[in-house]
């Protein structure tokens, strides 16, 4: 049987959205307070709006490569998926790259007003600590701290957030390929890097293949902003949900700029045969992993 990853990626981000679904309910929980509707929803329109749930998936599809999948897991990528969405409700506001329309959908600030965005961020920053810390992600105190470090790391000040300050400072100023890839390492891979990470250390995989699926995520990281550069250049904003064109509006520094259309796609089969190389010791335990960095290369959304 011929394997359909479009179907195993929307059956998988099902599973996201149902486990996200529950962590957004209404119902306060033990410790809290009350939770207040007007946020709970803003919450909801900026997590439950859909997408293709990759960094979770990818938490999910490596521990099922070191042979764990349960609850836990999904718990542990819906921890990940969290921080991913208040990173983009901060990253759509005015202050930052002031879009309207996410996912094909109005943007938190546009649905809501920019001051519940900026809270439904934090919420959901705060909140994906509080899900790592949970023991049916893992029976090991020791390696839920570990988890819970290695995400604020991967998100703070020497990641995500990181990244996207650089960002912000490279906006209409010369850059190089080596201040390039730094900031987009830390914007858009150091999540992707942690999916793949967390996913053999919550399955109890041995050090060698931590590192190596460590190093997996790094290149599909680099990959997917190497792709999603190609895409503002290159797609329709109907197919991509929303709007295109906006690097260079804002003059931000990116690969594709600094090396043309044709050396990105020939960087990014490079990546492609790199990640290749990574996964072949595990065989077709790894078909999974090996199409989702195909589809990443490729992908057209």
């Amino acid at each position: 049987m011929t394997f359909d990853l479009k179907q195993h990626l929307a059956a998988q981000a099902s599973r996201v959205e149902a486990a996200l679904d529950q962590l957004l309910q209404e119902n306060a929980l033990e410790e809290e307070i009350a939770r207040p509707p007007r946020l709970l929803s803003a919450m909801r329109h900026g997590a439950l709006n859909g997408g293709k749930r990759l960094r979770p998936v990818l938490v999910i599809e490596t521990a099922r490569l070191f042979a764990r999948d349960d609850d836990g897991i999904l718990q542990a990528a819906c921890a990940l998926e969290l921080i991913h969405c208040y990173s983009l409700i901060h990253d759509d506001l005015p202050a930052m790259d002031d879009d309207n329309l996410r996912r094909g959908q109005p943007t938190v600030h546009k649905a809501f007003d920019e001051a519940t965005a900026i809270l439904a961020g934090d919420a959901l920053l705060t909140l994906a600590f509080d899900v790592i810390g949970g023991e049916t992600v893992h029976g090991d105190p020791a390696v839920r701290l570990r988890l819970s470090r290695d995400l604020s790391r991967a998100s703070g000040t020497g990641g995500m957030a990181g990244g996207q300050m650089l960002d912000l400072e490279s906006e209409h100023r010369e850059r190089t390929e080596t201040e390039i890839r730094l900031l987009q390492s830390m914007k858009t891979g150091a999540l992707l890097r942690y999916a793949c990470r967390a996913g053999a250390i919550l399955a109890d995989a041995p050090a060698e293949d931590v590192e190596r699926m460590s190093r997996f995520g790094e290149i599909i990281g680099l990959a997917f902003q190497l792709a999603d550069d190609l895409l503002d250049v290159e797609a329709n904003p109907e197919i991509m949900g929303k709007a295109t064109g906006k690097d260079a509006e804002a003059g931000k520094a990116t690969l594709v700029g600094l090396w043309g259309a044709q050396r990105t796609r020939d960087e990014l089969n490079k990546l492609l045969v790199e990640s290749e190389k990574l996964l072949a010791p595990y065989e077709k335990g790894a078909q999974t992993l090996s199409a989702l960095a195909d589809f990443i290369v490729n992908r057209s959304n």
